[in-house]
């Protein structure tokens, strides 16, 4: 391939890659803004379960 060909090439890639990039972003933004709020002390549901302390071994 020519070098002015695969530059080019590479361009169009980091565009579509940026333009997925903003797309996942936006959706993430939207989805967080459709969550309903928290009331203040209740525990956040992503680390509800988690009990501090040793672990349990894997194996």
């Amino acid at each position: 391939m020519l070098p002015g060909r695969t530059k080019r090439q590479k361009e169009q890639e980091r565009a579509e890659y940026q333009r997925k990039k903003k797309e996942a972003k936006e959706r993430t933004k939207a989805e967080k803004a459709g969550r309903p709020d928290r009331a203040p002390g209740e525990p956040d549901p992503d680390i509800a379960d988690i009990v501090p302390g040793p672990q349990a071994p894997l194996f």
